[in-house]
């Protein structure tokens, strides 16, 4: 998301950053480069225009800081005023002690609003503790409530079937009288959807909202569809009052002007982002961390909560001691490409790293990155083909059994070589790098001495004692 206006902006602050002195004319030129970048991206007009006075006004009149240079300053209040046009900070729900809280799901016809209520349901099961219950009132689309039954199940969350329910009104109260009797603290109402905003619809959702008194009214907006999310977003703020958004298909959404335009347009923050079909595709929307990947700092904090979250940490440390005794197998090897995998895609995985970690590097495009992973499935499947003596020791793999495995993983005899080659020479590299031997103990130690200052010390020892013998 957002690759046509990051490499946009990414380039025009690689420009400030080079100069020593910042003049008005560059200020000038780089507030019209960046006005143009969010143009493209579908940025709402009037939010770009206020957002580059905003940015003028502040490197104009700022105080100088030491640390920073005048094109670095700006660059910061690029990056300060970006986080405020997102939202500022997170949104998280907040709950009361009532029980149940109601959260109305709401929004136009295929935007994604009874996934969202799904993904959303799973999402504070997991992650607030919560105990929700799925509700569908939309009694108008075919299978509407067999469709939220469906995913309720996939979720293992369930979903208030309402028999013999024609009524929103009706289905809202048997819902939160079942949620009182069995003890569901969360109930998760999915609204009927329109193609287009029309009085039967508001007036439906006003009639819902009195009698639930929802703690959270979220749209649910298609970010691919741009500036008519925004304008629909705005409309159902002004005739119903949504506390926030959730925005869909983000992964797919190459400009990000919806998410750029509709905190300014609504007063609402963005609350979650789906990013991707499946269930747990599904974020809360960090302003900060996502104006970072924008302008190529990367999100290192989402790419640790991922880690955390999908790598077993027993494994891990296992692995580590492994490696450590340099027992480090072909079957570990697998292992680590699995767990890789569960992280996400590798474009996904680069995208959440500075950009200056790949300095002087050539830039990994979409092509390159799909290559390296179709090396690493045939490396899997290689690694498959093999017995649990050979996995376990490379060296017992003669001729015979290359060509057997060859033909078992549907590659050739030279891609098993050169998996092996690989796996011996990365073998040596960690062994070096945990005893400290060759170039990367080397720089280990330069690390650790400069860290601690323990081989500084000893030089100045020596030198001290140089001077006494004088």
């Amino acid at each position: 998301m957002f690759e046509a206006l990051s490499d946009k902006l990414k380039k025009v602050l690689k420009d400030l950053r080079g100069e020593s002195r910042l003049t008005p004319e560059h200020l000038e030129l780089a507030m019209r480069e960046i006005r143009i970048a969010l143009l493209e991206a579908d940025v709402n007009y009037k939010v770009v225009k206020d957002f580059i006075e905003r940015v003028k006004s502040k490197a104009v009149g700022q105080e100088v800081i030491q640390q920073l240079s005048p094109g670095q300053q700006v660059i910061k209040i690029v990056y300060d005023e970006m986080v405020e046009m997102l939202g500022g900070t997170s949104s998280r729900l907040l709950f009361t002690s009532r029980r149940p809280n109601s959260v109305m799901i709401v929004g136009l016809q295929g935007s994604g609003k009874t996934t969202s209520a799904g993904k959303l349901a799973r999402w504070l099961s997991q992650n607030q503790n919560r105990n929700p219950l799925l509700l569908s009132v939309d009694v108008y689309r075919p299978a509407a409530r067999d469709q939220l039954a469906v995913i309720g199940k996939a979720i293992n969350i369930p979903s208030f079937a309402g028999n013999g329910l024609d009524d929103p009104l009706g289905l809202c109260r048997a819902a939160r009288l079942h949620c009182e009797q069995v003890g569901f603290d969360t109930l998760m109402i999915d609204t009927a959807g329109r193609l287009h905003i029309d009085d039967a619809l508001m007036e439906e959702l006003q009639q819902i909202k009195r009698e639930m008194q929802p703690i959270e009214i979220l749209f649910v907006a298609d970010a691919m569809t741009g500036q008519d999310a925004v304008k629909s977003a705005r409309e159902f703020h002004d005739r119903i009052g949504i506390t926030g958004v959730i925005l869909t298909k983000m992964d797919g959404d190459a400009r990000g002007g919806a998410a750029l335009s509709i905190k300014e347009v609504t007063s609402q923050p963005i609350k979650f982002v789906g990013v991707g079909e499946k269930y747990d595709a599904f974020d809360p929307f960090y302003p900060e961390r996502i104006v970072s990947r924008i302008l190529g700092m990367g999100d290192v904090l989402s790419l640790i909560e991922k880690v955390q979250a999908e790598v077993d940490e027993e494994k891990a440390l296992e692995l580590q001691e492994k490696m450590e005794r340099n027992a480090f197998t072909l079957e570990d090897f697998r292992d680590q490409l699995s767990q890789m995998k569960k992280i996400g895609s590798l474009e996904n995985i680069l995208s959440l790293l500075p950009g200056d970690m790949f300095k002087g590097m050539p830039k990994m495009t979409p092509e390159m990155t799909a290559q390296m992973e179709k090396e690493m499935k045939r490396t899997v499947a290689i690694i498959n083909s093999m017995t649990s003596l050979e996995r376990e020791d490379h060296l017992v793999i003669n001729a015979s059994r290359r060509r057997r495995i060859a033909l078992g993983s549907g590659t050739t005899i030279n891609d098993v070589n050169k998996l092996l080659k690989q796996y011996v020479e990365m073998k040596m590299m960690m062994q070096q790098l945990m005893q400290g031997e060759g170039m990367f103990g080397g720089l280990r130690g330069k690390v650790a001495r400069k860290l601690t200052g323990v081989g500084s010390r000893k030089k100045k020892d020596k030198s001290k004692k140089r001077k006494k013998r004088r």
